[in-house]
């Protein structure tokens, strides 16, 4: 404990090495009539208040989402709602000080900021953070005075000469009686609450969550009672997401780091246009878009982890039929579908998932894959390139056409009728193929992105799933093809039955 206490007192100092050395100068010529008018302008210009006040902090511009949601919280004085941002979006820094610190300096509100992190010693240490501010930064003192009050300094709770309470809580702990003579909380912060052991259990978050609603919430008394949870949305249940679901009128201001279609910085005020592309390849596609894009990877309840078996492929001229399916979308946007190109392989009664392309894109990305992918292909070996009839319009036409000519190939494309069972149906039939172990994935496609978002998409299957399926629809449409081309030589050629054929759709 000793170790750790030293390690905090080493980082405030840091902290207030930091804000004294780069906290700005301050004016000493500056009349009052000056400092008047800035302070005015600070009180309704959020992003100038952080500018003049934090320069430590403001490295670079305020994003557009950091100052609307600022005027949220400030234009409802009983704003409950959460700051759901991806990492490095300066969550902590928004709710945990620039926001307290503007509502009560500039905007004259009364401030007993209490500040709930997963246990008391890390709460203690967000909440020095904003302690440190008040205590040193030079340009806080020349305009509100000195701020320490002797007698109420102290580590996880302080009280400034204006009035500022601050207060640090551990999650769980005892709410009773939380107040300072007359006044109780109004601005209740959260931040980062979740932990490894809440995630794993979920009758803990339920815990926590009753907490929040009938001991926490409910110690804010007055005209002024704010919440805001502060946290990213990493996982696929948290407590935040169990809150929103019980309270589906606060506010959810949920913000992605990054478009993952063109990798476009979501603050381009601080990350340069190919930060998150680079992070991608540095830490993976899945933690990524967990973390950064506030898309967790979902575990899987039909189609498992344990279920996927790698392996060295064969090579592609020892395949008895190579197939690919293509699932078409036009759109190539945020909020659109998957092009998923899903590439698989039939030898001895074995299916081997080979390559994919899965993004979102526009078509044309996806037929320049499948051209790529025909080019590099022995002359001795054939895809079967297949796509449902119902995508097929002129637009598509015309793309196939351009990018064969440029390729100078022929995908020699087929259209299949849309199957008649339903989605969910048809790809919960590949099952079984799963369970009997007769399902193999490239072992050199372990780390390849499209491959793995597949793979998400595969384990997000699920009774009343509400995620993307293209992937594994298509993965359905190879398997279904290849396995009407397996024979028993036993029986004359015929199609092979059994237990698992009984699945078959067609």
């Amino acid at each position: 404990m000793k170790h750790i206490d030293k390690i905090a007192q080493k980082r405030f100092l840091e902290k207030i090495n930091l804000i004294r050395a780069s906290g700005g100068s301050v004016d000493p010529n500056e009349t009052k009539e000056q400092k008047a008018a800035r302070i005015e302008k600070a009180s309704k210009d959020y992003r100038f208040m952080v500018n003049y006040y934090f320069p430590h902090y403001a490295t670079a511009d305020c994003a557009d989402f950091h100052v609307e949601f600022a005027n949220l919280v400030a234009k409802n004085k009983v704003f409950k709602g959460f700051a759901e941002w991806g990492r490095g979006l300066a969550k902590s820094v928004t709710t945990d000080i620039l926001i307290p610190f503007w509502l009560h300096y500039l905007r004259k509100e009364p401030m007993y900021l209490v500040i709930i992190g997963n246990n008391e010693k890390k709460s203690i240490q967000l909440l020095a953070d904003i302690r440190a501010e008040l205590e040193n930064n030079p340009r806080i003192i020349n305009d509100f005075g000195e701020q320490k009050l002797l007698g109420s300094w102290e580590e996880g709770f302080f009280t400034t000469k204006s009035g500022f309470i601050g207060q640090a809580l551990g999650m769980g702990q005892s709410v009773r009686g939380l107040r300072v003579q007359d006044k109780r909380p109004n601005y209740l912060v959260p931040d980062d609450i979740e932990t490894k052991d809440t995630i794993k259990n979920e009758k803990r978050q339920d815990d926590v969550v009753e907490w929040i609603l009938y001991d926490l919430i409910p110690t804010m008394d007055g005209e002024i009672r704010r919440f805001i949870q502060s946290n990213n949305a990493a996982f696929p249940i948290m407590i935040q997401k169990k809150l929103q679901i019980l309270n589906p009128k606060w506010k959810v201001h949920h913000i992605k780091a990054y478009d993952k279609v063109t990798y476009a910085p979501r603050w381009k005020e601080k990350y340069k246009p190919d930060y998150y592309r680079i992070l991608e390849q540095e830490i993976g596609i899945l933690p990524c878009l967990a973390e950064y894009n506030n898309e967790p990877h979902v575990r899987g309840k039909i189609f498992t982890e344990e279920l996927i078996q790698w392996c060295k492929l064969p090579r592609l001229d020892h395949f008895e039929h190579i197939v690919a399916h293509w699932d078409v979308a036009y759109a190539g946007t945020a909020t659109a579908d998957y092009n998923a190109v899903r590439i698989w392989g039939l030898k001895e009664k074995q299916f081997y998932y080979i390559t994919s392309f899965v993004k979102k894109t526009k078509m044309r990305a996806a037929i320049e894959f499948m051209a790529d992918f025909q080019k590099e292909l022995p002359d001795s070996v054939r895809v079967h390139w297949r796509f449902e009839a119902q995508f097929w319009n002129d637009e598509v036409e015309r793309t196939i056409r351009e990018v064969e000519q440029f390729f100078e190939i022929d995908l020699r494309m087929t259209k299949v009728d849309n199957p008649r069972i339903k989605k969910y149906d048809r790809i919960v039939s590949i099952h079984p193929y799963y369970q009997n172990g007769r399902v193999w994935w490239n072992e050199k496609m372990k780390s390849h992105s499209d491959t793995q978002v597949g793979k998400a998409q595969l384990l997000g299957i699920e009774p009343g799933y509400n995620g993307h399926d293209d992937a594994p629809d298509a993965d359905e449409q190879c398997i279904s093809f290849l396995s009407k081309h397996i024979y028993e030589k036993s029986k004359g050629g015929r199609p092979m039955m059994g237990r698992v054929e009984r699945k078959h759709i067609y």
